[in-house]
C-alpha cells in the first residue's frame, strides 16, 4: 500500500508557523494606523509623560507624553523596511560582484576580492558607525551604511559557489555554442546560486535589524522623532529605573521580531536544501 504523502504543513512545519508570525508581523505594520486608531506617534502631551502602562495607554507613555504602543507599532514599519533595505541592496551589489568575481576570475576576482577582503577586516559594527557618522544620522544612512559592511559577504559566497560551476561541461558548451557572456550568467551562474544565496539573505534578516537598532540606540541611526525601536531603547535608557516600560516594550519587539525572522530562515533553508528534501 503507497504511503500517503505528508502535507506541506507537516514536513515544515518551523517553515509555516514563522512565516504566519512572519506574516502578521508585516501586516501590523502596514495597518499601523487602523490599529492604533489613528494616533499620531509623534505626538504627544507633557501632561501624560511618563505614565505607567493603564487601559488609556496600554503600554505607557514617554517623557513627551507619546503613546508607547503606537509608537512600538509604528516602529515596526520603519525597523523592518530598513533590514529589507539592507538585505536588498547587499543582496544585489554582493550577488552581482561576486558573480562577476567567480566568472571572470583574474584581475577582476583579484579587485573585487581584496576590497572585500579590505571590509571585513575591520569589525563591522564598528565601520558601520564610522560610514554612518560621515554621512550623518538618519535611518537612510544607517542602511547605507550597514550595506557597505555586509555586501563582502554575498559577493565571497556567490563567488565560491559560481567557481563551483564555472568549470562545468555545460557552461564550457555554452560558450563554444556562442552563447553571450551576459546569458551564461543569467542561465547558469545566477540560479545555482540564488537558493544559498536566499536562505542566506532570510537568515540576515534579524541579525540586521539588531545592527540598525544598534546603530539608532548610539545615535547614528534614526532621529526623534522617528518611532523606531533603537532609537526608543535610547531614548528609555535615563528611565529604567522609573519607568522600565520605556525599554521594556520595543525591547520584546525586537527580540520577537528577530527570533521569527532567524526561525523562518532557517525554515526556509530545510525547503530550499535539497538535502532535506525527501
Amino acid at each position: 500500500m503507497e504511503m500517503k504523502k505528508k502535507s506541506f504543513f507537516a514536513r515544515y512545519k518551523v517553515f509555516t508557523i514563522f512565516a504566519i508570525l512572519a506574516i502578521l508581523i508585516i501586516l501590523a505594520a502596514v495597518f499601523a494606523p487602523q490599529i492604533t486608531r489613528g494616533v499620531d506617534p509623534a505626538k504627544g502631551s507633557l501632561a501624560d509623560a511618563i505614565k505607567a502602562p493603564s487601559a488609556e495607554h496600554i503600554f505607557g507613555t514617554d517623557k513627551m507624553g507619546r503613546d508607547i504602543f503606537t509608537r512600538v507599532i509604528y516602529g515596526a514599519r520603519v525597523s523592518l523596511l530598513a533590514a529589507f533595505g539592507v538585505v536588498g541592496l547587499s543582496f544585489v551589489i554582493g550577488t552581482f560582484l561576486g558573480i562577476i568575481s567567480g566568472y571572470f576570475r583574474g584581475i577582476v576576482d583579484s579587485v573585487i576580492m581584496r576590497i572585500a577582503d579590505m571590509m571585513v577586516s575591520f569589525p563591522g559594527l564598528v565601520l558601520a558607525m564610522a560610514v554612518a557618522g560621515i554621512l550623518g544620522a538618519s535611518i537612510g544612512n544607517a542602511i547605507i551604511a550597514v550595506s557597505v559592511v555586509t555586501w563582502p559577504k554575498y559577493a565571497r559566497l556567490a563567488r565560491s559557489l559560481v567557481l563551483k560551476i564555472r568549470d562545468r561541461d555545460y557552461v564550457a558548451a555554452a560558450v563554444v555554442t556562442g552563447s553571450k557572456t551576459p546569458y551564461i550568467l543569467f542561465r547558469y551562474m545566477l540560479p545555482n546560486a540564488l537558493p544559498t544565496l536566499v536562505i542566506t539573505a532570510a537568515t540576515d534578516i534579524g541579525s540586521l535589524m539588531l545592527e540598525l537598532a544598534g546603530l539608532s540606540f548610539l545615535g547614528f541611526g534614526a532621529t526623534p522623532p522617528t518611532p523606531e525601536w533603537g532609537l526608543m531603547l535610547s531614548e528609555g535608557r535615563a528611565y529604567m529605573q522609573s519607568a522600565p516600560w520605556l525599554m521594556i516594550f520595543p525591547g520584546l519587539a525586537i527580540f520577537i521580531t528577530v527570533v521569527v525572522f532567524n526561525m523562518l530562515g532557517d525554515g526556509l533553508r530545510d525547503i530550499l536544501d535539497p538535502r532535506s528534501n525527501e
